[in-house]
């Protein structure tokens, strides 16, 4: 099945996947979304992440953070749409629920956290928000 927005759909399916308690989600594996899991996982997001081989795609394991029964994640938000992109400079990095939240952007240097891109001192393209 071909998604005109593969990043929006990853989003959608860890939003269900939470509000369904589910213990783990798959998603159809990509570049771009093992690099947004490995951002999740290093900021506590979620438990961890795995590739499982198959033969026509790989398969992307995502196993949700839950903390005495409140998921990690409360909420996500798809910013850059493929009809309207949005990018930001190094001076215009958004802040997320007043620092409580990330946002991820797309920068030359790869996906970045808005706290990385401040440090790497780089703009780039606002994938999603994570609180």
């Amino acid at each position: 099945m071909n998604t005109t927005d593969p990043i929006a759909d990853f989003l959608t399916r860890i939003r269900n996947a939470v509000k369904a308690k589910k213990k783990f989600v798959d998603i159809p594996s990509s570049k771009m979304k093992i690099s947004l899991a490995e951002i999740l996982k290093n900021n506590k997001f979620i438990r961890d992440y795995n590739v499982v081989e198959d033969k026509k795609q790989n398969i992307l394991r995502v196993h949700l953070q839950y903390i005495n029964g409140t998921p990690s994640i409360t909420g996500m938000k798809k910013i850059s749409k493929p009809g309207l992109k949005s990018y930001v400079g190094k001076d215009e990095l958004p802040r997320v629920l007043n620092g409580l939240g990330m946002a991820v952007l797309s920068t030359p240097k790869g996906l970045l956290t808005d706290k990385q891109a401040k440090k790497e001192a780089v703009g780039g393209e606002v994938v999603c928000h994570v609180w």
